[in-house]
C-alpha cells in the first residue's frame, strides 16, 4: 500500500503546491492552483458534471448488472463459466480500440446512422458523437462487467434454499428479491457501485474522444493540462481534488448504506 498508493499520492500532493516556474527559476510553494480551481465556476461545474455522470453510469450499471449477475450466479457451474468468459471478454480488449469502435458506430456515417436512415426512422444522419448520452453509453459498456462480477460473486454465496423457503411462505418473486436477495447481496452491490463510480469519474480517454470539448470531464481536463500544456502543478492540484472528492463521496455513500443496512436489520429483527 505504501509503495503503490501512498507514495504516488504524496508525490501528486507535493507537485500540486509547487509554483509553475519552480524547476526553472527556483520558485517556492503556492496555493494558487487550488485557489484558481475553486474560484473558477467552470472547474466547479466540470467537477459536478463529472460526479453526476459517474452516478448515472453507476446506477445504469446496477440496473443492468444486478439481474445479469444474479442469473449467472444461479446457472450450473459449467454454463456459468462460459458465460462469465463472455462478460469478461470486453475487458481483454484495448480501451482505445473499444473507443474507436464506438466512434465508427456513432459517427454521422456510422453503423447506427446508416441503420436509422435505411429503416426510415430519420431523414438525415444525426449527431450522436460529442454528446453526454454518448459518453455515458460508452462508459456503461466499459464498466458493466465490474458490476456483473461483483454481484455474481456475492449471489453465488447466497443459499438458494432461502429463496425456496420464502416461496413456501407465499412470498412472490418481487418480495423475495426485495427482502431476501437484495439485503444479502448488498456487499456486492456496494463494491460494484463504488468501483464503477471511481472508474467513471477518473476516465479520460472516453470523455476526450467521445465527448470532445463539448462534454468536459475532470479526468480529460487533467490529461490535457499535463500532456498538452505541460502544466504539472495545476494538473496535480486538479487530480488531488478529484482524488479527495471521490474518496469523500464513496466514504459517505458507504456510511449511509451501512446505516440503512443496520436499520433494516433491526426492523426485520423486531
Amino acid at each position: 500500500m505504501a509503495a503503490f498508493l501512498v507514495v504516488p499520492v504524496a508525490g501528486v500532493l507535493r507537485y500540486s503546491y509547487l509554483d509553475g516556474d519552480y524547476l526553472l527559476e527556483g520558485g517556492g510553494f503556492t496555493l494558487r492552483h487550488y485557489l484558481r480551481f475553486f474560484s473558477d465556476s467552470f472547474y466547479s461545474s466540470v467537477l459536478w458534471d463529472t460526479f453526476f455522470d459517474g452516478l448515472v453510469v453507476s446506477l445504469i450499471c446496477l440496473l443492468l448488472g444486478f439481474p445479469t449477475g444474479y442469473s449467472l450466479a444461479r446457472l450450473p457451474p459449467l454454463a456459468r463459466r462460459w458465460r462469465t468468459i463472455i462478460v469478461v471478454m470486453p475487458l481483454t480488449l484495448s480501451l482505445v480500440v473499444i473507443v474507436f469502435g464506438w466512434i465508427i458506430v456513432l459517427g454521422r456515417n456510422g453503423l447506427l446512422n446508416s441503420l436509422l436512415v435505411n429503416l426510415g426512422l430519420v431523414s438525415s444522419p444525426k449527431t450522436f458523437l460529442f454528446t453526454r448520452p454518448a459518453v455515458i453509453l460508452v462508459l456503461v459498456q466499459q464498466f458493466l462487467p465490474f458490476m456483473i462480477l461483483s454481484v455474481m460473486s456475492v449471489v453465488t454465496q447466497i443459499d438458494p434454499i432461502l429463496e425456496q423457503a420464502a416461496s413456501n411462505l407465499r412470498a412472490n418473486r418481487l418480495i423475495i428479491f426485495r427482502k431476501v436477495i437484495i439485503p444479502l447481496a448488498i456487499p456486492g452491490i456496494l463494491v460494484g457501485f463504488n468501483l464503477v463510480f471511481v472508474l467513471s469519474i477518473s476516465a479520460f480517454i472516453t470523455p476526450r474522444l467521445i465527448g470532445g470539448n463539448r462534454v468536459p470531464m475532470l479526468g480529460s481536463l487533467i490529461y490535457e493540462r499535463i500532456m498538452s500544456e505541460f502544466n504539472w502543478p495545476s494538473g496535480a492540484a486538479m487530480a488531488f481534488v478529484l482524488f479527495v472528492s471521490g474518496l469523500g463521496f464513496t466514504a459517505a455513500f458507504n456510511a449511509l448504506a451501512a446505516s440503512r443496512i443496520v436499520m433494516a436489520g433491526r426492523r426485520y429483527a423486531l
